[in-house]
Formats: structure tokens, sequence, C-alpha cells
């Protein structure tokens, strides 16, 4: 619209100038006298420009003419395609210069611009493999997904524009939501193409969210022999997609080949703490407390989690409260004020009801960083201790407003969720899973059985209702009490 306007605007300006320039001239006075052949013609200055002009116009065409002529005597002398050569560089040049103007047209955004010179284009040059990707991309941008896919499918015709036609096709799939066409079409455009990084991407996030483990490693070693991913990178992510393929095979009950993927992906990422918990519970499984422990402890002093502490108990389930003290001690030896292992042995000593002993474990958590986890593990040590029930309501209170703490929050559109995965529920990126605390304003969600998973004796379920915490919380109460 606005060049169009700049262009009409150009055109006026160009009139008025060359009227106002017209009518200067024949104001001017005097002229020239042309004497040819004994006849004389006498030129006004106005006449005089229109000579010069005419004469420019006749050299031209004198050119153009003796370029035809020797092209001509060529053919005449055995040259059979010195004539056709002739037209064809003039079809080139406007074939070339429609292509090039098309592709201007394309890069500012005007779309129906540039299906008129990629149409004048293919009429010059004859050359679909030039002409129809700016086709494409030009009917995609004015929104024709009709036209757009017809040409991408004409470019699966030719071995040199193959790739280019697979790949249109697939984002075109990817942008309508068809990801069991778009997941074909990028495998066949990774066959192509195994070095093209934007396709490796493509497909590994769709076989990751197609729960295809197997192809998604196939794809992560393709990336890491193309380059495109550091050596570090690709360990962690390779770590990710094994445990995923871990607990879809203990889904099928195959408990044995679950134990040994799962093993294999702590290898590759001793950190990652989902893996480490299912390697850890496997070696239990064979009754090999030792490699266990080995496991949590180096995932716990990489990063402490609620879910590792639940295993670790699970290593001795019938030990005593002294013994598990003990035990528990030599884990969070090397992480002693972090505030995760704070929490945990405040538990553990209201387990084993000393209760001073868990308001110094404890610490100045609930002050210098609140939780509701913290907030009602202060309550139960409060009531443990006889205080006042209004005192111990005042903890409860400050947990049901309080924040959450961390949680599993996905690093590229930060969704929380109540659970590790290894694609975002919501934006389906691919091992973007960070164990963090949520932006302020989340709603605080505490529940009893949440807070004292190895005082109750089994791992957490899901969080109450902010309605019910009040009456979760008395029955957690009730339970500290006795």
């Amino acid at each position: 619209m606005l060049w169009s306007l700049i262009k009409i605007v150009a055109f006026v300006l160009a009139v008025t100038a060359l009227t106002y320039g017209g009518t200067q001239l024949m104001e001017v006075d005097g002229g020239a006298t042309v004497d040819v052949a004994g006849q004389e013609f006498t030129l006004s200055a106005l006449e005089m420009v229109f000579a010069l002009a005419a004469l420019v116009v006749a050299v031209w065409l004198g050119l153009k003419l003796l370029k035809l002529c020797v092209a001509t005597f060529k053919f005449l002398n055995g040259d059979e395609t010195a004539i056709s050569r002739y037209f064809d560089r003039n079809r080139e040049r406007k074939g070339y210069e429609a292509l090039s103007e098309g592709m201007m047209a394309l890069a500012s955004g005007e779309g129906h611009l540039a299906m008129t010179k990629a149409a004048r284009a293919d009429k010059y040059l004859q050359q679909p493999q030039l002409t129809n990707l700016l086709t494409a991309q030009a009917a995609e941008m004015t929104g024709d997904r009709k036209k757009a896919e017809e040409t991408y499918k004409k470019l699966l015709t030719d071995d040199k524009t193959r790739f280019v036609g697979v790949r249109g096709i697939m984002k075109q799939k990817l942008s309508d939501g068809d990801t069991d066409t778009a997941l074909a079409l990028a495998q066949k455009a990774f066959a192509l193409k195994p070095k093209h990084e934007e396709t490796q991407d493509v497909l590994l996030r769709l076989q990751a969210e197609k729960s295809d483990w197997v192809g998604a490693r196939k794809t992560l070693g393709a990336k890491l022999k193309s380059g495109s991913l550091p050596r570090d990178v690709h360990k962690r992510r390779d770590a990710v997609l094994a445990l995923s393929e871990a607990r879809d095979i203990l889904g099928e009950g195959k408990t044995i080949e679950a134990r040994e993927a799962a093993i294999e992906a702590n290898r590759l990422s001793p950190d990652l703490i989902p893996a480490a918990i299912m390697a850890a519970r496997g070696y239990i499984g064979e009754g090999n407390g030792r490699y266990a422990t080995r496991v949590l402890t180096k995932a716990w002093n990489a990063q402490p989690h609620p879910d590792i502490a639940a295993a670790f108990a699970e290593i001795a389930p019938d030990e005593t409260t002294d013994a598990r003290l003990k035990r528990f001690k030599v884990l969070t030896k090397a992480t002693a004020d972090h505030p995760e292992s704070k929490m945990l042995m405040a538990e553990l000593y209201i387990s084993a009801e000393d209760f001073p002993s868990a308001k110094r474990a404890l610490g100045d958590l609930v002050e210098t960083d609140p939780t509701a986890r913290s907030l009602t593990l202060m309550a139960a040590i409060e009531r443990g201790a006889g205080a006042d029930d209004s005192v111990v309501r005042g903890w409860l209170t400050k947990a049901l407003t309080a924040p959450r703490g961390p949680q599993w929050i996905c690093d590229n559109c930060q969704h929380i969720h109540a659970t590790w995965a290894a694609t975002c529920d919501s934006c389906g990126s691919f091992d973007t899973m960070a164990w963090k605390t949520p932006p302020a304003g989340e709603v605080a969600m505490p529940a009893g059985a949440e807070m004292l998973p190895l005082i109750v004796g089994h791992a957490a379920e899901p969080a109450l209702p902010s309605t019910e915490v009040v009456e979760e919380a008395e029955v957690f109460e009730g339970k500290v009490a006795k």
C-alpha cells in the first residue's frame, strides 16, 4: 500500500516536472538551424530536446538491429543457434530481472507483487527450480496455503529441490497441528539431509512428543556427529531419553530391562534426579543397598530434592528412627545449609519426637525463606512442643499464603509441572524441566501428606485444594501429637 502510494506520488511529480520544464523551454528565445542537403531547419529549444531524445532512441534501435543482423549473418553461415541465442539472452535478462525483483518484494513483505514477479520470471526463464520456491513463499505470505502446497509438491519431482519441497510441506503440517504427517515428512527430510540442523531439531521434538525414544536417541546421535550439538549437552539429553525409555519399558512390565535402562540413564547424567531415583530403586529391587546409597548421595549433593530423600528412606524401610537419623545425616552432610536438608532433618526429628532438635535443624528458614512446607513444619514443631492452639494456627495461616517452594518448571515457557517430564506439556520443549522456585504470585497448595512423606511412610501425594488445607493440617497435627 505504501509503496503503491509512493509510486503514484513519484509519477505525479515526474509529470509536473516535465510539464514545467517544457513550459520553460517554450519561453526560451532563439534556437538552432540545421542544414541538411541544402535544406535549412530551424528548431526551437523544446524541439531540440525532443530531437535529441529521438536521436538516442534511434541509436539504441540501430544497435539492436545491428546485433540482430550479426546473428542473422552467423545463422546464414551455418550457426543454427545464433538467432535463438540472441532472443534467449533477452528473455534471460528479463527473467532474472523479474526474479530479483520478486525476491526483493518477498523480503519487503509484498507477497502479491512477489507472486506476480515469480510468474513473470517463470515465463521467461522456464526454470521452475528457481521460481517455484519464490512462488511458494509468496503464496504463504499472502495466505494462499493451497497454492503454496501445490508449488511445494512440484518441487518434489526434482531431485535438486525435493528436500525444499518436503521441508515446506512439513512446516505447513506443523502449523496445522498434523503432527503424525509432520513426523513422517521430518523423517523423509532427515533422510535427504541428515546434517540439516533445523530438520534434526524438528524430528527430535516430534519423536519425543510421540514417545519414540529409540528414534529420538538415533536423531540425537546424528546431531552429535554433525557437530550441531556439544558433547556434554548430548550426554545429558541422551540420559533424558534413556530415562523416558526406561519408564515406558517399566510400564510394559519389563522390570529387568527398565532397571538396566534407568542405570544407563543415571550413568550418562548422575545429576538427573528422576534417573537417579529410578536407578536406585532398581538397585533396591536387587537388594543392593550400597549402590543405591551411592547413586542417591551423588544426586543429592548435586541437587537436594524431596523425592531423593523418599527413595533414600526406601533403602531401609524398617529401620528405627535413631538409625534413620544417623543414616540421613550422612546424606545431608555436604549440603547441611541447603533449605531442603534443613527441612528434611526437621522432619526426621519430628518423627523422633525431638522437637527442640527439629527447631534447631529448621533454623531461621521460616524467616529467610518461608515456604508452605517450612511453615507447616514449624506448626508441627510448636504443636509437639506443647504450644497454644493460637500459635499453631498462626503458623498454619501463614503456610496457606506462603510460596510453595521449588517445583518442576519449564525453562522455555515457565509452565509448572506436578512431576518431571522429558517434554513440556505446555510448549512441547524437550529437556527444559528445572527444579526451581516459581515466580512470585503462584498459589501455594500445601498439604499434610505432601509435607512429611518420611514420617507417614509413603511417597508424596497430590496437593489438596486450598479449601481443604486446614482440615488436612489438623489431621497432621493429631499425628504429630501422638
